[in-house]
Parts: C-alpha cells; sequence; structure tokens
C-alpha cells in the first residue's frame, strides 16, 4: 500500500456548521485532507503548535510520555481508510528493531505525532479519495 505524507496546514472552524476541522496537505504535493474533529483534540493540536505548556500533563502529552518511558517511539502516524465518513488511523511504534501498530483516531494520531515529531502520512487512495471529492 502506498502512502503519502502530509503536514499539518491549518485549522478551521466551520461556523455554520459548528464544527472544527484540520487540514493536512500533502509534503510534495497539491493536494489536500480535511478531518472533522473534537472540540478536546482541536485545543490539544493548537496548545501544542502554540507552544503551550501546562502545570500538569494532558491526555496527549502523558500518552507520548508514557510510550518513552515503556522504551518505545511514535515512529509515524498512518491514515488507514475512509468508512461511512469516518477516517480510521494507525499509530506505529518502534520497539527496538520491531515496529507494532496500534488504532487510534485520526485527531489523536495528530496530536500526538505532533508532541512527538513524528511523521504524518495517509493511505494514497484516502487522498485519492477524498481530494477527488473536493474539486
Amino acid at each position: 500500500m502506498a502512502i503519502v505524507e502530509m503536514e499539518l496546514n491549518k485549522i478551521r472552524i466551520d461556523e455554520n456548521r459548528g464544527e472544527q476541522v484540520i487540514v493536512l496537505k500533502e509534503k510534495e504535493g497539491d493536494r489536500f485532507l480535511p478531518i472533522v474533529i473534537g472540540i478536546m483534540e482541536v485545543t490539544s493540536i493548537k496548545m501544542e503548535i502554540s507552544g503551550v505548556t501546562t502545570p500538569r500533563p494532558m491526555t496527549h502529552d502523558l500518552l507520548v510520555s508514557t510510550i518513552a518511558k515503556l522504551g518505545a517511539k511514535l515512529d509515524r502516524i498512518v491514515i488507514t481508510k475512509l468508512e461511512q465518513n469516518t477516517f480510521f488511523a494507525k499509530l506505529v511504534l518502534q520497539i527496538d528493531s520491531r515496529f507494532e501498530e496500534v488504532d487510534a483516531r485520526p485527531s489523536d494520531s495528530i496530536a500526538l505525532a505532533l508532541r512527538a515529531k513524528a511523521r504524518i502520512f495517509v493511505e494514497e487512495q484516502v487522498l485519492t479519495r477524498v481530494s477527488n471529492n473536493l474539486e
């Protein structure tokens, strides 16, 4: 399966529908992937990109530090599929020389990737399907 590297492009608020949307952009191209996410996840992502720290670890900070304390590393996240308007993702953890995948929501995955400085990918078939629907 081919995967495409993405980067966080922007965060939008859809005033009419009351939804928060994160927009990923193809790193070496022009395609975009908008994903509707919850208020807690958008707040977490905004805090990370703004450099805001809290006196106690928030959930995404806690998970990143737990992964590190267990001797693992978040290598990358991959948005793997879109079913019935719901995106699915996987955390790809590196533990010594092996890789383990963990099912996760894309919003949490992106919040974790930003904190862990991990790369963000999307399956080519998902990106093609969504970008074709945006035209």
